[in-house]
């Protein structure tokens, strides 16, 4: 649950070279460096070396350009043409965002992670690697044999995880549980792909026998950082059950002919509820493990030079900071490296910022339908609330004294901005939003997103936002952008304990439907956002108010809950996906203001920002071509 350790760091940074594309094709199974593995064994200190460069993969994976939960999301997109190639570090950096606009291909796939191509990593020699350690880490001597089952255990989770990863990604692959002999045949290489459900119980059995090995938490941070332990395998076991469970890979008749060369089915054609049962009880392990670890709701944390702080400001504040400000009791598990691409999801909110274009290039773009997800004030979707003038949210008003902490008092917006949750304030900006940071911290007399006036898109064309909507939640508000521009950086958070609370919701309502068990979850988060529970909400404001009563109202409620809850963090992506929901998200163009007018009246013209197209064959990803020849025994993905 902390950061990771500077020797950590540096052994990966140094081990970074060994997970660039090989040329090798199959599985790059077969080890080429086998002559150095008595050095890289001969003691203790190289062995941990080795097991550090096994974490160097997992440490990329922080990188949200390589995330699928994050770019093909939906909720954020990326605007193109593009001509500067500056921009999310040179040519292929944006690549993950072009997958929604219909540009995967099996030729060449982006996010190759089979391969290790278009911004994808080779998890095959990620999980050679592991290996690798797991049958020579007994050669050093003077490691203590407690001391060697830890450092196993975490060569294992490592191990489950990049399976996992693969899983989620292509559905049935092969299962690499140890690595072939130097001198093994073609036909030893050319292994085939395992049923789903085998791969899920594959990285299950893996993570159950890591646990037992890893400390519940870890004791000496100022040397061990950034380590897995027990608490965090559990809250991933939790993850990869529900992943499992859920309708992508549960009895999902899109995949039931998907078969082997000999016949053999790659996926159930049954769906199976005992599935849920294992999850939920899953999810309440791994929630008793954090909490017994210290895992607590954000207390917010306030650096110097605050000169007033309303309990308005500092609930959006707390909000948050629950992600960005690093190694608090509610991550459960977060990843070292900083995030690097503040300037991408921040306006333009000083005349400093906006007239050195190389400061803050906000291309980052939130779409309206994204926008939109997140409740009313009455904590219910705002076209179910019955007070919300959803008909006319796009009427123009100006700021009022009500919302002075949330908009520019007398700066005309959208009435859509008005009325709205602490989290739609504390994760979206929009026109006329305030703005608490970039070097003013009174919250009297803040700065504000002034976009209409050419703060949201310059002239350039090129370092600009495409929706007039910005992931605020991305940038902390200690972070200034300017002539000299200081960002206050941190570490990705993989997983916060809300979350946690939400996929266990989410079981209990598969498992046992409605109830207040449920509810009792839900409303914990609901809680810390300023909102009243579920029950309360839907039944006074909801056009609907029966909905949180049948299972199927229920999970639709879970579902955006977890989706507003983990916003911009790389989880909507994969949560849409093993719902079977992303084609409905993407089944629309992506919508957005006309951001280069500078009227009022102009600016607020509905534009579609970017084409989309999804469809079935989109939730799994393709297996390059040239691989398949290279190995007959592989399947490729339906539909591709």
């Amino acid at each position: 649950m902390r950061s990771i350790t500077k020797q950590l760091l540096c052994a990966v940074t140094c081990l970074s070279i060994f997970i660039q594309p090989s040329c090798k094709k199959y599985l790059d199974v077969v080890p080429d460096d086998v002559a150095t593995l008595e050095s890289a064994f001969a003691n203790a200190n190289e062995t941990q070396a080795y097991l550090f460069g096994c974490y160097a993969p997992l440490q990329m994976l922080a990188d949200i350009r390589r995330n699928a939960g994050f770019t093909t999301s939906g909720e954020i997109m990326f605007p193109y043409p593009l001509q500067d190639q500056s921009t999310l570090g040179g040519p292929g950096g944006d690549a993950g965002f072009s997958i929604i606009r219909g540009l995967q291909n099996s030729a060449n796939p982006v996010l190759n992670f089979w391969d290790g191509y278009n911004m994808g990593l080779n998890m095959w020699q990620a999980i050679r690697r592991c290996n690798i350690f797991l049958e020579n880490s007994h050669i050093a001597l003077d490691l203590p044999e407690f001391q060697r089952k830890r450092w196993n255990a975490e060569a294992k989770f490592l191990k489950a995880y990049f399976h996992y990863w693969l899983i989620r990604m292509y559905g049935p692959i092969p299962i690499v549980d140890v690595n072939l002999p130097v001198n093994a045949s073609i036909d030893e290489v050319r292994i085939k792909q395992q049923p789903v459900d085998s791969c899920f119980s594959y990285v299950i059995r893996l993570l159950d026998e890591a646990i037992v090995d890893l400390p519940p938490v870890i004791q000496n941070l100022a040397a061990e950082q950034g380590r897995i332990s027990g608490t965090i395998a559990k809250a991933v076991k939790a993850e990869v059950l529900v992943t499992q469970a859920s309708p992508l890979f549960n009895g999902n008749p899109d995949y039931a002919s998907m078969k082997r060369g000999d016949g053999t089915r790659l996926f159930a054609s049954e769906y199976d509820d005992k599935k849920w049962e294992r999850a939920m009880n899953a999810c309440k392990e791994a929630i008793d493990a954090a909490t017994s670890a210290g895992a607590d709701l954000y207390q917010l944390r306030i650096s110097g030079g605050v000169v007033h702080l309303s309990d308005i400001t500092r609930r959006m504040l707390t909000i948050q900071g629950a992600f960005v400000d690093s190694w608090n009791s509610e991550q459960v598990w977060t990843l070292n490296p900083q995030f690097g691409w503040q300037y991408m999801a921040s306006p333009r909110v000083t005349a400093e910022a906006a007239a050195n274009v190389f400061a803050v290039y906000s291309n980052l773009s939130v779409p309206i339908g994204q926008s939109e997800l997140f409740y009313s004030s009455n904590g219910v979707p705002i076209n179910e609330d019955r007070l919300w003038d959803y008909k006319n949210r796009y009427k123009l008003q100006a700021g009022d004294d009500a919302h002075a902490y949330y908009i520019k008092k007398g700066y005309t917006t959208v009435k859509g901005n008005f009325n709205r949750e602490p989290r739609y304030y504390a994760d979206v900006a929009f026109d006329g939003s305030v703005w608490f940071g970039s070097g003013n911290l009174d919250d009297n007399n803040p700065n504000y997103v002034n976009a209409v006036n050419g703060f949201a898109a310059p002239p350039d064309q090129l370092r600009y936002n495409a929706t007039g909507y910005w992931a605020k939640k991305l940038v902390p508000y200690q972070t200034t952008f300017g002539q000299n521009s200081v960002q206050q950086n941190y570490s990705w958070p993989f997983m916060r304990l809300t979350g946690l609370w939400l996929l266990y919701a989410e079981c209990l309502n598969e498992v046992n439907g409605p109830g207040a068990e449920v509810y009792k979850w839900i409303d914990k988060v609901r809680e810390r956002a300023g909102l009243q529970g579920v029950v309360a909400s839907w039944s006074q404001y909801s056009s609907n108010p029966d909905k949180y009563n049948s299972k199927d109202g229920l999970r639709a409620i879970i579902h955006q809950e977890r989706r507003i809850e983990t916003a911009f963090e790389g989880q909507a992506g994969w949560d849409l996906r093993r719902w079977k929901e992303l084609q409905n998200v993407l089944s629309t163009p992506l919508l957005g203001w006309n951001v280069f007018n500078r009227t009022t009246e102009g600016y607020y013209q509905i534009r579609i920002a970017q084409q989309t197209a999804f469809g079935v064959r989109n939730y799994l990803y393709p297996i390059q071509d040239y691989d398949l020849l290279t190995n007959p025994n592989l399947v490729q993905t339906l539909y591709w």
